[in-house]
């Protein structure tokens, strides 16, 4: 008998079929977790562009406000000139001095590029003005709303620039609804 108690003592571990039922375990709960962390990638690529919008804007103010001039933000593809055709602003946008003060503002060979933005293509951007112009004094033709929504056309959130160049967050249109992707 002691014998059988010190093999007994010297083998233990997981049977097979142990092992089995707890990959098996694993492998659902991995299965219901998979959706989530596609949900949080989705919204934290929303939140990266948004951010990278937010910081294009005062970037811009202040820059107009240091260089005395008229700085604009544009959507870019290549990141060097304005993309004014496109349709939405996933490709990237720039900041640059917009020396011509040309309306909408066009990137020309002699305008300083001071920065240059890309965005996830995942993310859908659209706004309802092609440029936004930021002045060092007076506004004026700054206003506007860019919305921004993840690949699933859900988790809408808009930038919403008052025409003194003051941007603000937003989940709400200006009826005070939820924002809505477009289709």
């Amino acid at each position: 008998m002691d014998s059988q108690k010190g093999w007994r003592r010297r083998y233990r571990g997981f049977t097979l079929i142990e092992m089995l039922v707890a990959l098996a375990i694993l492998a659902i709960l991995a299965a219901v977790a998979a959706p989530g962390l596609a949900s949080i990638q989705q919204n934290a690529a929303r939140r990266t562009a948004l951010n990278d919008f937010w910081h294009a804007i005062f970037l811009a103010r202040s820059e107009a406000i240091k260089r005395n001039a008229v700085v604009a933000i544009c959507r870019s593809a290549d990141g060097e000139h304005c993309d004014n055709a496109a349709t939405g602003w996933s490709q990237g946008w720039i900041v640059f001095d917009n020396l011509d003060h040309d309306e909408p503002a066009q990137r020309d060979v002699d305008e300083p590029l001071i920065h240059a933005f890309s965005s996830s293509p995942s993310v859908h951007i659209t706004s309802n003005r092609k440029t936004f112009s930021f002045r060092p004094a007076t506004q004026g033709v700054v206003n506007g709303t860019i919305v921004f929504c993840d690949a699933s056309g859900h988790g809408a959130e808009a930038i919403i620039i008052s025409h003194t160049g003051r941007p603000r967050q937003s989940t709400r249109d200006a009826s005070n609804k939820p924002l809505k992707c477009p289709d």
